[in-house]
């Protein structure tokens, strides 16, 4: 028996899944870590953090299950995309990671869209410049920290650090390399032409490959701090989005993964590559060889029934916070939540949108509260997949949910009713990392390719059907969508209230 391992190195967390070769899980094991914020909008990370806590990790799953190091075939590498690492000529890291959530780069982006222009960014890369995204990032340390810049030999994302680490090699796969904005879309590698405009030295960046391509095979140093051996082939993996839809089975057009985590993700399998013409959606590589995917990102999805909890019903755990919503009708008797309880990337990349409650009366109770979150989420998810359909996303044939908020039945149907599609929960748990694993075991041989590595390692474990409340959150959410447009000044103007107090 072959084994393969997947490391998922995430902002508060590296974990590193075992996987026979016929897709069984083995064993998880997860190494936790913090991240930084010296100043305001700041959020950056020590890399020897991802180092430590993947050796720790892995270390973790050999203890657990007990296997013969040898027997391990291959390892496959996610985490957490756009994080700037910046390494000197010896490798060695020249500052703290700026992370995906780092919101200091908002003049960086300006100077972006001028210097290369909104439209033709949008049309090469697929994106509008965020400040998540790693480009404003470079340009941010070259006006910040001259002198770092200076000593730059390379850069890699929180992930390909990782790999660095295990290989020696500096590599990175195309789906984490078109999150950085510098890469061109439809021909899967680095832009010379944003590259040039932004005058960013295409020395500083590393060669790129597919999802399941080796990248380089493990050191001896690395083989001794883990626990391995030497010679292990590290294959490209992918961007953790982009390897939890391998772990999800999302790696067709028409089947749509929808993560109810924290944030709220949803992601479509393209086989060609398109923009959404403002950049309001996401358009990436996926980790898969000649397939693309759009993404749409809700920054408090799941989130936002846990600040509702903690702040209305601290003491009432969440099953019982939900049955009781499934008590009140769909529609929470005329009452919209507004879920931009951190601002929001999708439809709306407006840092400075806030959530709300519109339509309170005094009949509303705390259960009304309640529902009304649940459908707010599942509004504001559906503003992504209109996107998508409007910009040629295939019949959708099938969604496929993960996350904490996929454990609730009423959440699937409201989604199932909100989105008039079938909603179906899948039989892998464990979302990026068994993507990771699955990547590297298909580079490996033990599956024809990662699409054959899918349909055998996963199934559907239960589908919930859109039901008689479709033509009525029909009518709400077009509602719904009236609401940005007419309270964006007012959420403005509290915003700039906020600052002063």
């Amino acid at each position: 028996m072959r084994y393969f391992i997947g490391v998922d190195s995430s902002t508060t967390a590296t974990k590193a899944l075992l996987m026979d070769e016929m897709g069984k899980v083995i064993a998880v094991a997860a190494s936790e870590y913090s991240f930084e914020t010296p100043y305001p909008l700041w959020s950056e990370q020590n890399p020897d953090l991802w180092w430590q806590a993947t050796i720790e990790s892995i270390r973790g799953i050999l203890a657990q299950s007990g296997i013969v190091p040898r027997d391990v075939a291959g390892i496959g590498l996610t985490g957490q995309m756009h994080g700037l690492v910046l390494l000197d000529q010896f490798g060695e890291p020249l500052r703290p990671a700026i992370l995906w959530n780092d919101q200091r780069t908002a003049k960086q982006c300006d100077r972006v869209r001028e210097e290369v222009g909104k439209e033709t960014l949008i049309q090469i890369s697929g994106n509008d410049a965020l400040t998540g995204f790693t480009a404003p990032k470079i340009l941010w340390v070259r006006d910040e920290e001259p002198e770092i810049y200076r000593r730059i030999s390379q850069i890699l994302l929180p992930k390909d650090y990782v790999r660095y680490k295990l290989t020696g090699a500096f590599a990175m796969d195309r789906a984490g390399g078109s999150g950085t904005i510098l890469f061109d879309l439809a021909n899967r590698t680095w832009s010379s032409k944003l590259l040039e405009s932004l005058d960013i030295n295409p020395e500083f960046l590393p060669p790129t490959f597919e999802g399941p391509e080796i990248t380089g095979e493990l050191t001896m140093e690395a083989a001794e701090a883990t626990g391995l051996v030497a010679g292990i082939p590290v294959m490209a993996g992918g961007g953790d989005q982009a390897a939890a839809a391998v772990g999800t089975g999302a790696v067709e057009a028409g089947v749509v993964s929808l993560s109810l985590g924290t944030s709220g993700v949803v992601f479509a399998t393209l086989d060609e590559p398109r923009v959404e013409p403002n950049g309001r959606l996401h358009a990436f590589c996926h980790a898969l060889p000649n397939k693309w995917h759009f993404m749409g990102v809700m920054l408090s999805a799941a989130g936002s029934l846990r600040w509702h909890r903690d702040v209305f019903a601290p003491k009432v755990d969440f099953a019982e916070l939900i049955a009781r919503a499934e008590e009140i009708p769909s529609g929470s008797a005329g009452l919209l939540f507004v879920p931009y309880l951190s601002g929001e990337r999708t439809p709306h990349p407006d840092p400075f949108a806030r959530g709300a409650f519109i339509g309170l009366t005094i009949r509303h109770t705390l259960d009304h509260f309640t529902r009304a979150v649940l459908e707010g989420v599942a509004f504001g998810l559906r503003d992504s997949f209109e996107l998508m359909k409007n910009s040629g996303l295939d019949a959708i044939k099938e969604v496929r949910i993960t996350g904490g908020g996929a454990k609730s039945l009423l959440w699937r149907q409201i989604l199932a009713d909100v989105f008039n599609v079938e909603i179906s929960t899948v039989s892998s748990l464990e979302g990026a990392a068994y993507g990771a694993a699955l990547l590297a075991a298909s580079g490996a041989g033990a599956f024809k390719d990662v699409s054959s590595a899918t349909k055998k390692a996963i199934s559907i474990v239960e589908r919930t059907s859109p039901g008689e409340a479709t033509l009525a959150y029909e009518e709400l959410y077009q509602g719904y969508r009236e609401l940005y447009p007419a309270l964006k000044s007012t959420f403005s103007a509290l915003s700039l209230f906020e600052e002063k107090t």
